[in-house]
């Protein structure tokens, strides 16, 4: 006796879930980039946002990291890619085994065996303006609250805004049009 066939359903593929809640577009935004990010060879963009932090800023500025081949199957003993400005590919590949050693302590594991340096022109970061020193002595009715603030920036805002109110001689009356 034979087994009649059985008639097969293809089962719907659920839905992802949905919030119903709105998020913010940082909340997002390592999903597309680290698509973009891995398509380049890259398992972390933080290699590159962080480059700066896991090399040093001297060799930041004359180095970015292009991506990471791993040999296939695997996700260790990758070959990294940098782009080296100028005349400092010597010096970056006398200190490779510097950076290598940086770059898989940022990782915790051995993920880049090899470094492959290329020359090429890297983009400027554009620095921050520094702050304008504030010049006004802090007023009286703040004390000394404002004078631990470290960020110079941050302080020169909340001078200012202390300036601002200090400065009001009279209440504003809401609905008035002077």
């Amino acid at each position: 006796m034979t087994k009649p066939p059985r008639a097969t359903t293809r089962q719907p593929r659920p839905e992802p879930q949905r919030s119903n809640r709105v998020r913010a577009v940082s909340e997002l935004l390592p999903d597309v980039g680290g698509a973009a990010f891995r398509k380049f060879g890259f398992v972390q963009s933080a290699v590159v946002s962080r480059w700066g932090e896991i090399v040093g800023e001297r060799y930041a500025r004359v180095s970015a990291p292009e991506s990471i081949r791993f040999p296939r199957g695997k996700r260790e003993e990758g070959v990294l890619a940098l782009t080296v400005s100028g005349a400092f590919a010597p010096m970056m590949q006398h200190i490779s085994p510097e950076i290598i050693e940086r770059v898989n302590r940022f990782f915790g594991y051995p993920a880049v065996a090899k470094l492959a340096i290329r020359h090429g022109d890297l983009r400027a970061p554009k620095a921050k303006p520094a702050p304008p020193p504030s010049l006004k002595p802090i007023p009286e009715a703040m004390g000394d609250s404002l004078r631990g603030i470290a960020d110079p920036e941050l302080r020169a805002v909340l001078e200012s805004l202390a300036a601002g109110v200090a400065a009001q001689d009279e209440t504003p009356v809401f609905g008035r049009i002077d």
